[in-house]
């Protein structure tokens, strides 16, 4: 039976944090597609997510952002989408099939966007929706309880990703997108403000809607009540733990800790999230410090 998000959501949800950077930290070479590892190294990776359900995530995603034939043909990889997308899946799911909480943890399948742009026309739509169609329907193969189509930029594409992952499989669809252009950084890079991206979204039978990546999670507390506005959806939201600064070895990194991360989740769900998680810069330790956050709310 298909997870009801809106039922599910009813009570405050806690998501992931960052995962390229945790299997940083666990050997994966910085530019390499963590993809691959679901195969390669899959220990590795199921380290991750069970750090993440041990921190008292509600909500784990899978190792598939970048799991689509235009991301993966840069390494040669094409041809791979749906075996990688499907162990991604297989994997987070014995995570949290693994976990000693009683709820146990949902596993939400992770789609990114293809890199290409549909508004210059590089690329046909109907090869867009294949591609987004292949990924929705491995990561179901692979037990996944839902979608969530995150860290899109342009509506135009995120469209075409939310009617094929809902043509694919009947799972439902999370679209969550990156807000941090125009004045006060509510806009898409595209120019998309919170409340067209609802609307859009809701008209195209999305089961939420949300913000993550960006400058931080007080931009997006503004964000998350411009999404709670104008759609009745539930709203799902995993900001970057402050904006990222680059040192002169070239190392970059968060400056946000757990605590000052933790410390913006009561106003985040005053806004309207319905999930509250990480992005860029969040570890399992940011995760474990939004549980408590969310527990005593």
């Amino acid at each position: 039976m298909s997870l009801d998000i809106r039922t599910f959501a009813a009570k405050v949800r806690v998501a992931d944090g960052a995962w390229g950077t945790q299997l940083q930290q666990r050997g994966l070479p910085a530019g390499s597609p963590p993809e691959v590892w679901n195969v390669q190294s899959p220990s590795v990776v199921e380290a991750v997510a069970r750090a993440y359900v041990q921190a008292g995530a509600d909500v784990i995603l899978t190792n598939s952002f970048g799991a689509n034939r235009f991301v993966l043909g840069g390494i040669g990889a094409e041809s791979r989408v749906a075996e990688l997308a499907e162990a991604a899946a297989r994997i987070s799911k014995r995570a949290a099939i693994a976990s000693k909480r009683p709820e146990g943890a949902k596993v939400f399948g992770s789609i990114g966007p293809t890199g290409q742009i549909v508004m210059m026309e590089q690329v046909s739509k109907e090869r867009l929706s294949a591609a987004f169609k292949e990924a929705a329907e491995a990561l179901s193969w692979g037990g996944a309880d839902a979608i969530v189509l995150e860290t899109f930029n342009e509506l135009d594409e995120a469209m075409i990703a939310l009617e094929a992952a809902r043509a694919a499989c009947d799972l439902p669809v999370i679209l969550s997108m990156t807000f941090s252009s125009g004045p006060d950084k509510t806009c898409t890079m595209m120019g998309n403000k919170p409340a067209e991206v609802a609307k859009a979204a809701r008209r195209a039978g999305a089961a939420g809607v949300g913000a993550n990546c960006g400058v931080g999670p007080a931009n997006y507390v503004t964000v998350a009540r411009m999404l709670r506005e104008a759609a009745d959806l539930p709203v799902w939201v995993k900001p970057n733990a402050g904006l990222p600064v680059v040192a002169p070895s070239g190392k970059t990194t968060f400056p946000m800790g757990p605590d000052e991360f933790a410390g913006y989740v009561g106003a985040l769900v005053e806004a309207g999230a319905n999930f509250v998680g990480g992005c860029c810069g969040t570890t399992p330790a940011h995760i474990a410090a939004v549980r408590k956050a969310v527990d005593g709310l």
